[in-house]
């Protein structure tokens, strides 16, 4: 991504690059997805911690309520629009059913995301 930096750690980290495009708001990471089996099932990519702290930042100028973070998702052949949802002090993707079917992905594998916030 031109532009884009690498944001800087404090502390190690779990070795996940995490990419920041500051002009577009953009962020690029590599997550697991999981299944959450709640009242309403769905799959999710956690937001990594360097990530999420970025984001949280910004919150307060981007969220339309309840902590919900507008972003479009860019993986290897999809896109869509969706909210980050803020989850044990950091946020969650959420991953369409036509998405992971279409890129034959399941709990377990690792993706590559692009999000770039919506403002």
């Amino acid at each position: 991504m031109p532009g884009a930096r690498p944001i800087p750690r404090d502390e190690p980290g779990d070795g996940t690059e995490i990419e920041l495009d500051p002009e577009t708001l953009e962020l690029t990471f590599s997550g697991e997805i999981w299944y959450w089996r709640g009242p309403a099932p769905h799959h999710f990519v956690t937001v990594p911690p360097d990530a999420a702290a970025t984001l949280h930042a910004i919150s307060s100028l981007v969220t339309y309520g309840w902590g919900m973070i507008p972003v479009r998702v860019r993986t290897a052949r999809s896109a869509w629009d969706t909210s980050l949802f803020p989850r044990d002090g950091g946020y969650v993707v959420p991953i369409r059913t036509t998405v992971r079917r279409s890129e034959a992905v399941v709990p377990g594998d690792t993706v590559t995301l692009r999000l770039t916030i919506r403002t």
